[in-house]
């Protein structure tokens, strides 16, 4: 019984995290108001792809076979870290 549970929650534990992460690229995103629009936009874009990744991680773990999933997961994920090491920088540079 145990097992069953476990294997029904496990696709919503790998799709959590990345998705926590674009709840906080979304939080720091309404924290900053002031800001130029090009900033925006690439907070607006890491949040965007950190939800895609989430979303491709979610499918990856019901379909397994699909390598593809993993591959856009990973390609996701990095875009939107990317885009928010650098919006990161930008904010720094800007204040």
């Amino acid at each position: 019984m145990s097992g069953d549970f476990e294997s029904l929650i496990e696709p919503i534990e790998n799709a959590s995290r990345p998705g926590t992460l674009a709840g906080l690229t979304l939080a720091v995103l309404q924290v900053t108001p002031g800001e130029p629009w090009f900033l925006k936009f690439l907070l607006g874009i890491g949040a965007i792809m950190f939800l895609f990744s989430a979303l491709f991680m979610f499918f990856y773990t019901i379909y397994p076979m699909m390598k593809r999933l993993w591959t856009f997961t990973a390609i996701t994920f990095l875009l939107g870290l990317i885009g928010s090491i650098i919006s990161s920088m930008l904010l720094l540079l800007l204040i």
